[in-house]
């Protein structure tokens, strides 16, 4: 028993001290998961705590474990317009651009550590792919807004890339191990299976829990169970069947969180510290793994290689990949750049060492210190490289909180919660005026919180700054209201700023636009719609933020609505005086 609490202490601790550290994250501008690493480092044999690890069998079952509660979240949280947007470019770069990552690199591999060609394509084939942990934690709590298509693309590869890069790892440790029964239709039949009964056992299983999430009526707290104990049900049975989990957990969280029901937001909230949970355990115990003194020996190999991977390998696959689909120089660069690496290349990489493939030991120490050169240089400007390339996005006028409050199996409503501003058109107005502002959408205050404390809401009652005011109204409406809230009379907030001073219907014609502002557009154009005109121009499905330039004038995508349809434009027009 002494052992066990022992053990539960030590547990609990790195787990603590993990948690603690997350809060300067932030102030270093660390990636969170770096400093996980980190945890684990310190606590291992090199470090203070000398912990003595090696059980990489142990590491790996934690590090799948992990990976299947990350990929499930991430799925929960993928809007399915993310797929029409950028399945197809993701798909490429899923398969393809695995491929030319790990082709290119592997050669390099080959030439500066001078070993045998099989053993540097296996290294490059171990860091080939892009990370799903750390994709989806540096995306989402970075505090920059990407374009749709740029987090979409990021996003859908990270989640569909292991099946390739694990081909191509069983693949390389057979010919190294059995060259005489390395076969290509044997490949080829692994790779449709992998990706074949991913898909399928993914989408199926998504839709069984799906209506059973919505169907069951449980204790709160069990829904995220339900989910979580029917993507591990996933994820096992697609690999036991030659498939891949990784895929079929990501896809079956797609299909759960894009039915949403009365269970959704619960299972949301409790995900989400589930997520964080294996993200802090599989990250301290890789670090726990590794022997920071045995890395050095190749810290001059590993920079290399992780500098070439980064600025060479990478760029170029992506290049090769995207340039079909018309994506921006600004936007291959910012994909090529956010290539980044964490679990799933240490995970691989402990593939060769239970397998007994020689030189094993040197793959695993390069692989960790390419995975950390990635979280160190390219985790921590995630933000600074968004903002250089013009990919980001500004926040939109949104509510400060939202809920949904279900009142039957199938209806629910959307109380939204806004902060009043000094200034704001809100300011001095009872809050039952707003709906005014808002003809044929139903629109009133619940609650109003004032000082701390619940405000009584009587004829005479008007708002002030610092006020909290929870509203009924439909989630369509939300930005607009909450420009009634937000920023002074008169003045541009930044997302309006961004987009431009007025609003066009995209249904409106080209030639009336044109005439009214005196656009310049070729004779073809004016018998189109704007919508049209400007998704002609682009070549490419649309995105919020998408811009297009009509002499001094700028037009940008202001919303998109279902299956892929602009909803409304922002039109910028130039300062006064001809300036741009």
């Amino acid at each position: 028993m002494t052992g066990i609490n022992a053990l539960f202490l030590l547990t609990g601790l790195l787990l603590f001290i993990s948690v603690l550290a997350s809060t300067i994250s932030a102030r270093l501008g660390l990636p969170l998961l770096l400093l996980f690493l980190g945890v684990g480092m310190l606590a291992g044999e090199d470090g203070p705590g000398g912990i003595v690890f090696e059980d990489f069998f142990i590491a790996s079952l934690i590090g799948q474990a992990a990976l299947s509660v990350i990929l499930l979240d991430g799925g929960l949280r993928t809007k399915v317009s993310s797929f029409r947007v950028a399945l197809k470019p993701a798909a490429v770069l899923a398969t393809w651009g695995v491929i030319g990552t790990a082709g290119l690199l592997g050669l390099f591999a080959t030439w500066i550590l001078d070993v045998d060609w099989r053993l540097g394509m296996l290294l490059a084939a171990i860091v080939g792919s892009t990370d799903a942990a750390a994709v989806f934690a540096l995306l989402r709590n970075s505090g920059v807004r990407l374009n749709e298509r740029v987090q979409a693309t990021l996003e859908i590869e990270s989640g569909a890339n292991d099946p390739m890069a694990i081909l191509l790892v069983t693949a390389l440790v057979g010919m190294l191990l059995q060259p005489e029964t390395a076969s290509v239709g044997g490949f080829v039949w692994m790779l449709t299976s992998q990706l074949g009964l991913g898909a399928i056992l993914g989408l199926a299983g998504g839709w069984v829990l799906s209506r059973l999430m919505a169907r069951l009526s449980l204790p709160d707290g069990l829904y995220a169970l339900l989910i979580l104990s029917g993507g591990t049900l996933v994820f096992a049975a697609t690999n036991l069947l030659d498939g891949s989990g990784f895929l079929a957990v990501y896809l079956a969280g797609v299909v759960v969180g894009n039915r949403r029901s009365h269970a959704t937001e619960h299972v949301l909230q409790v995900m989400d510290g589930l997520a964080w949970l294996a993200q802090a355990g599989m990250f301290v115990v890789l670090g726990l793994l590794v022997t920071p003194s045995k890395m050095l020996d190749y810290a001059t190999e590993a920079f290399a290689m992780a500098l070439f991977l980064t600025l060479v390998a990478r760029p170029v696959a992506v290049a090769i990949g995207l340039t079909p689909f018309r994506y921006p120089r600004n936007e291959l660069l910012y994909v090529s750049w956010v290539g980044l690496r964490g679990a799933v290349p240490v995970t691989l990489a402990i593939v060769p060492v239970v397998m007994g493939v020689p030189d094993s030991q040197l793959l695993f120490n390069v692989a960790f210190a390419v995975v950390l050169l990635s979280l160190l240089v390219q985790g921590a400007t995630v933000p600074l490289a968004a903002r250089w390339l013009g990919v980001e996005v500004p926040p939109r006028d949104e509510p400060r909180d939202k809920r949904e409050v279900w009142v039957s199996e199938a209806a629910a409503v959307d109380m939204l919660e806004f902060c009043v501003e000094a200034g704001a058109k809100a300011e001095g107005r009872h809050p039952d005026e707003l709906g005014t502002d808002h003809p044929g959408h139903d629109v009133r205050c619940v609650a109003l919180v004032r000082e701390g404390g619940l405000h009584r809401l009587t004829a005479d009652t008007r708002l002030r700054p610092g006020d909290s005011v929870w509203m009924i109204a439909p989630d369509e409406i939300s930005e607009q209201l909450a420009r009634s809230f937000t920023g002074s009379r008169g003045e541009l907030t930044a997302n309006a700023s961004f987009f431009g001073e007025f609003v066009v219907d995209p249904d409106s014609r080209a030639s009336d636009l044109a005439d009214a502002y005196g656009l310049r557009i070729e004779e073809a154009e004016r018998e189109l719609v704007m919508g049209e005109l400007l998704a002609v121009r682009l070549g490419r499905p649309p995105v919020v933020g998408d811009r297009v330039e009509i002499g001094a004038f700028v037009l940008t995508v202001r919303e998109m609505g279902d299956k892929g349809r602009i909803t409304a434009l922002g039109l910028k027009c130039p300062p006064l005086g001809g300036g741009r």
